[in-house]
């Protein structure tokens, strides 16, 4: 299984990427909101999700792990399938999609090309459990110290540390310092716990 791709971004498309590493060309499926994190950027490295079957090998790739695993959890879902995920991803943000699977919004779902009533219906009764909307006032405006944020979130929940604790020092650290590196952001924020 790949993890990730790390390599020259040699072609962007808003529904695929072509990265280069050792002399090999991947193509990835991404949705929107991975095109705009990826938008101007010569390297990149995307997280990936292999689909494997018999007349075809896909790659998907996602420029941050809520995505890539909210993405997972969309193909767990009766009736829903890879291209389908990729759809919904690229109609919402992350957050947005997390609040309206949280909140029961069917109708939203529903102005998603290719997810019906039922379809939207499953997708809420399926996820609305496991997905736990984030507190807008606990985002981190720009992409590339997003990305730097959920890596640092991430590596602290490994560390047994709660989500909405690690969130909240984050928020605060990233408010006065929006350069951080995630090692920075990881060691100033096990100073404040």
């Amino acid at each position: 299984m790949i993890e990730y791709i790390k390599g020259e971004l040699t072609q962007l498309t808003p529904t695929e990427a072509v990265l280069e590493t050792a002399g090999v060309g991947y193509l990835l499926k991404i949705s929107v909101n991975t095109y705009g994190a990826l938008e101007g950027k010569k390297e990149a490295k995307l997280l990936v999700h292999e689909v494997i079957r018999e007349d075809a090998q896909t790659l998907y790739g996602f420029a941050g792990e809520r995505e890539r695993t909210l993405f997972r959890q969309l193909i767990g879902v009766s009736g829903v399938g890879a291209g389908t995920a990729v759809v919904i991803l690229s109609g919402f943000t992350v957050q947005e999609l997390e609040a309206v699977i949280s909140g029961g919004d069917t109708r939203a779902l529903k102005n998603v090309k290719g997810i019906g009533a039922k379809t939207a219906e499953r997708i809420i009764v399926d996820l609305r459990d496991k997905i736990k909307p984030i507190d807008s006032a606990l985002l981190v405006s720009t992409p590339a110290s997003a990305q730097v944020f959920e890596e640092a979130s991430g590596a602290l929940v490994m560390l047994g540390y709660t989500a909405a604790q690690t969130r909240k020092v984050l928020k605060k650290l990233f408010d006065e310092s929006p350069t951080l590196k995630v090692e920075e952001a990881i060691r100033k924020a096990l100073a404040m716990m």
